[in-house]
């Protein structure tokens, strides 16, 4: 059975409804009744339900007319109809018309109860549905590796968090794992059976972005052919992972606020109040203290986000994992009948190797080099890492000239962007994605380090 469900019985026979209401309390279902349709909607509307029970002879607003604004509103609202011997054909109809089962009056409970289980779990399986669309292919992280001081602090903060249900803020630089951490909580905490929603806040413009979130009614814009539901509908009782929410514009930022205060939401065209349990886990590679005091992001919003902060560290502060993780992505990704090894020059030089794209470069690396690697061993050459970082290091090394210059973070990111552009050819949709960044985020770089093509 489905845990604390919510069901609305829709019948204008009151005894009916009560004595519904008490069997399906006794099951740990949450119920709520109405007796007439128009309420129902108006129920609905104010209200995620997981399952409706509904007579289908009411009054002015017929069972029918109910059924077809599930339909248009919420179409993941499961709806069993209860009707009498006489109204059978009519039943079928509505199953037709999207309903998920009939039940005759006088109902027999235990069967009633079979059905609203079965219904359920067609509901769950339909959530589950939407979000594997979303993200194909995608499974839950259930470890993370490595094993430095530094990383191991971090996973303890993470198994903590994932005991409480507070909101968490995940900062990093890019490539870091800042998702991966948010995965590893959720599957760890007790909303683990629920859904895991990713949306990237710049990825898409802000109209599509609220549009996303919150949902949207038929009509509400040009291209609004149907009523949408939103993400933090669809990760109800879940996580909702809102990545590189750094991006996103002061104008959505007070609904997202209001979000957070009170789990309280309105679909895009919408005038009704909805609510949605779901934890946030927001992500940033930027310094939001800094953005709040520059007023590109509001200090309310950040203390109501991070009430736990996890800073991800870069890979040169964990260079002892190197290895570990470059053995696991070869483990991972070469192929099951010819796995591939690294060389011990191919071993030295990525550990000597400072990864300003963090472990998301470190994977690409690995990835590349076992496309190209001839064999079984995957020499320097396969690497395809910058030429002057190999020179250096291949020179001897890590350590620095008198006069020598210490770059800054930013004008290590600004060359190896600057690297990953030529080598592409300026291809920057196939430079982003080998980045483990939005195509936005790569122009707004382009255009930050003022990087132009030779």
């Amino acid at each position: 059975m489905i845990k604390n469900a919510k069901i609305l019985v829709c019948d204008d026979d009151e005894t009916l409804c009560y004595l519904l209401k008490e069997q399906l309390l006794e099951e740990g279902f949450v119920v709520d009744t109405v007796y007439d349709g128009s309420i129902a909607i108006d129920a609905i509307k104010g209200k995620n339900y997981d399952l409706m029970l509904l007579d289908l002879n009411m009054g002015d607003v017929s069972g029918e007319d109910v059924l077809k604004f599930v339909n248009d509103y919420n179409d993941s609202l499961q709806v069993i109809v209860l009707t009498a011997q006489s109204d059978i054909k009519k039943a079928i109809e509505c199953i037709k018309t999207g309903a998920y089962d009939f039940i005759s009056k006088p109902y027999n409970f235990d069967e009633l109860l079979i059905t609203i289980n079965r219904a359920l779990e067609h509901k769950e399986l339909l959530v589950k549905t939407t979000v594997l669309a979303n993200q194909v292919n995608k499974k839950l992280s259930d470890t993370i590796v490595g094993e430095s001081p530094e990383l191991q602090k971090v996973i303890n903060l993470a198994n903590k968090s994932a005991l409480s249900d507070s909101n968490i803020l995940i900062e990093g630089e890019t490539g870091t794992g800042k998702e991966l951490f948010a995965e590893y909580i959720h599957k760890h905490s007790a909303r683990s059976d629920k859904p895991f929603v990713v949306i990237n806040c710049a990825s898409l413009p802000d109209q599509l972005i609220e549009s996303e979130l919150f949902g949207h009614e038929k009509g509400a814009f040009t291209d609004a052919k149907s009523t949408k539901q939103g993400l933090v509908e669809i990760a109800h009782g879940g996580t909702l992972f809102l990545d590189e929410i750094g991006e996103l514009s002061l104008s959505l930022q007070p609904k997202l606020l209001r979000f957070l205060e009170n789990g309280e939401y309105r679909r895009i065209g919408g005038v009704t109040n909805l609510t949605s349990n779901v934890r946030v886990i927001g992500a940033t590679n930027r310094n939001l203290l800094e953005e709040a005091d520059r007023k590109s992001f509001r200090r309310d919003l950040l203390f109501r986000l991070n009430v736990i902060t996890l800073t991800i560290p870069p890979m040169r502060d964990r260079k002892e994992d190197i290895l570990l993780l470059a053995r696991y992505f070869l483990e991972t990704k070469s192929p099951i009948r010819s796995p591939k090894k690294l060389s011990p020059e191919a071993e030295e030089l990525l550990s000597k190797y400072t990864f300003p794209g963090n472990v998301r470069e470190l994977d690409h690396i690995i990835e590349r080099a076992i496309i190209f690697a001839e064999g079984d061993i995957i020499r320097p050459e396969d690497l395809n890492l910058p030429l002057d970082v190999i020179g250096k290091i291949l020179d001897g090394g890590d350590h620095l000239e008198k006069n020598e210059k210490i770059l800054s973070i930013d004008e290590i990111e600004k060359k190896h962007i600057a690297h990953a552009l030529k080598l592409n050819k300026w291809d920057r949709t196939r430079t982003a994605r080998q980045l483990g960044i939005s195509s936005k985020t790569l122009y707004l770089k382009i255009k930050k380090y003022q990087i132009k093509q030779e």
